[in-house]
């Protein structure tokens, strides 16, 4: 591992006045026109992308026109090209700080987070690779010294976003080459297509060479598959496609083929009969025992959103066409049953309220038979009588009623929400800030569980105490996710205020990966310090309200022609 110093020169400060134009421009934006701009006059031959056309066109088989076989990806993303910013004159700084794309000086607090970007990039045989986790010396490593696919991905998000696109061409590439390992744990071997949770370059002073040494939950705590890992990769790919322009990464024969092996376990059918995934627990950024096992939103969101991008990554081969058939039935049958079963708002708390239980037909109102005396009391109070999202869990008998940060901003970015459903989200975050914020964006979960609940749920895990870590811990890594998702439904001034209370800390506590207590109030007990993804969620979060259109390299518009199945208003039944 090497790292970059960076000469970083403050020429003034942002004059209020101009910071308050500024942000009213921002905010007089139409966000619902960012996907909607008129294509160049130069693509008059393009086709329509998978992100312009119905998913009922692509499930009733309609083929995809292509001028020639490898040109599909191409022709997917040149919709959108007014969006990269690769090329784009005022972004692209180097090494140094980046400038607003207006020309005024960004703020201080900027300036220290690409300094502690920089020094945290992973290098093998001389190229960067990835970003360390943390570079907190004060604190054993344990793993914290290796390069996540999940903690990567907001690092690759700034560097995109700042014109800087090689780190994260390498990371696809030697993650895919990680993927073809042999994995076991103890005598069992993983599906092949099970992508690394994090990799670690190892040096041979001796033989003066570099290797990486990768784990797929076999050294991971709880030894736990990522589930996420593969997602993630997948989102990566198709931004930066997106961001670069540049179609002849995802193209080649293994990235395809690695997508491939990724939809393979997650399309495979067997005994469920939900469309949703099936996980065990601490199988994504929720990596302890938390209650999260079955069918966890994160993980369905984060479902929906790769199968999405892969609709624009897969080649028109044979191989790819029959990908696409098998995704968007499976995109279908998801939305519904997500936007149907895991959406809830004061109507649909109420109508489960007053569920009958024991039904057996079809027609079956209560068709999960959750027990309405199994509902939360803090529940009632937290429902807002505007405001509505996706609960945590749905499987038999079962509701988790939990709050989840991470998969509710999937679900608005990757339009798993209807337009509807995403405005309610938002609703939701303003009217419970104080539960939702505090003092610190962002609560990972809310409530906490404590007391007995937390026994048993936990196995009183010490670090999930609560109000701390993954149990109603705040973490400023989620500011990136809360920026994109209110841009995208148009209420930047949401994201605003987070970012502004985020600044006020996150220098002073030297960037840490948590904080603990109800309001967000105080650094974890068991924070890592200089916390990567901490540092770039707040860059990729000030980079996204500065410039709106970077929200394009990170969101999927919504599919037209789909009418969307539930309304906020609409009543909902099991």
């Amino acid at each position: 591992m090497s790292s970059i110093n960076v000469d970083v020169s403050l020429k003034g400060s942002l004059k209020d006045a101009d910071t308050l134009r500024d942000l009213a421009e921002i905010e007089e934006m139409d966000f619902s026109r960012i996907f909607d701009r008129p294509p160049r006059p130069l693509n008059m031959d393009r086709q329509r992308s998978c992100d312009e056309r119905s998913l009922s066109e692509l499930s009733a088989g309609v083929p995809i026109p292509s001028p020639r076989p490898s040109s599909r990806i191409e022709n997917n993303f040149r919709l959108f090209d007014h969006l990269n910013c690769s090329s784009s004159p005022g972004r692209r700084s180097g090494f140094n700080t980046p400038i607003s794309q207006t020309g005024v000086e960004t703020h201080p607090t900027m300036a220290e987070a690409w300094e502690a970007l920089r020094r945290s990039l992973v290098y093998f045989r001389g190229q960067p690779v990835g970003t360390i986790a943390a570079l907190d010396n004060s604190e054993e490593q344990v793993n914290y010294d290796q390069v996540f696919v999940r903690d990567f991905v907001p690092s690759a998000l700034a560097f995109l976003m700042n014109g800087e696109p090689e780190i994260v061409k390498n990371f696809i590439l030697k993650t895919l080459r990680l993927q073809s390992w042999e994995k076991k744990i103890d005598r069992f071997q993983l599906g092949e297509g099970v992508m690394p949770a994090s990799f670690k370059v190892l040096h041979d002073p001796v033989r003066n060479n570099e290797t990486l040494m990768a784990d797929f939950g076999e050294s991971a705590i709880g030894r736990v598959a990522p589930v996420d890992s593969g997602f993630w990769w997948i989102f990566l790919l198709r931004a930066y496609t997106k961001s670069t322009g540049d179609t002849s990464l995802a193209e080649k024969p293994e990235c395809q083929k690695g997508m491939r092996l990724i939809l393979s376990l997650c399309l495979s059918e067997g005994f469920d009969t939900f469309p949703t995934l099936l996980c065990a627990d601490g199988c994504c950024m929720v990596d302890r025992r938390m209650g999260v096992y079955g069918y966890p939103i994160e993980i369905q969101a984060l479902f929906f959103m790769a199968l999405r991008c892969a609709l624009l990554l897969l080649k028109q081969d044979e191989e790819g066409n029959e990908f696409v058939q098998r995704i968007t039935k499976r995109l279908h049958a998801l939305s519904f049953h997500m936007r149907s079963y895991y959406w809830i708002d004061l109507k649909h708390l109420n109508d489960i309220y007053r569920y009958k239980t024991e039904e057996y037909s079809h027609t079956a109102v209560n068709k999960f038979n959750v027990i309405p005396d199994s509902l939360p009391e803090w529940i009632f109070d937290f429902m807002p009588v505007r405001g509505g999202y996706f609960i945590g869990n749905v499987s038999p008998a079962r509701m988790d009623f939990r709050w989840f940060c991470l998969g509710n901003c999937i679900a608005i970015l990757s339009s798993l929400a209807t337009p509807e459903q995403s405005t309610a989200i938002m609703d939701l975050i303003e009217s419970r800030w104080e539960e939702l914020v505090g003092e610190m964006p962002l609560k990972v979960i809310y409530p906490a569980i404590e007391s007995h609940e937390w026994q048993i749920v936990t196995g009183c895990d010490p670090k999930n105490t609560r109000w701390s870590y993954h149990n109603g811990g705040s973490w400023p890594v989620l500011l990136w996710l809360l920026t994109a998702a209110c841009i995208k439904t148009g209420r930047p001034q949401i994201a605003r205020r987070a970012i502004e209370l985020a600044e006020t800390r996150l220098i002073k506590d030297n960037w840490p990966e948590y904080y603990d207590g109800k309001l967000g109030r105080f650094v974890g007990k068991q924070a890592r310090k200089c916390q990567t993804w901490s540092v770039a969620g707040y860059l990729v979060a000030k980079m996204m309200l500065e410039d709106p259109s970077h929200l394009g390299t990170v969101a999927l518009e919504e599919d037209k022609q789909t009418k969307p199945l539930i309304r906020r208003s609409n009543s909902w039944t099991f």
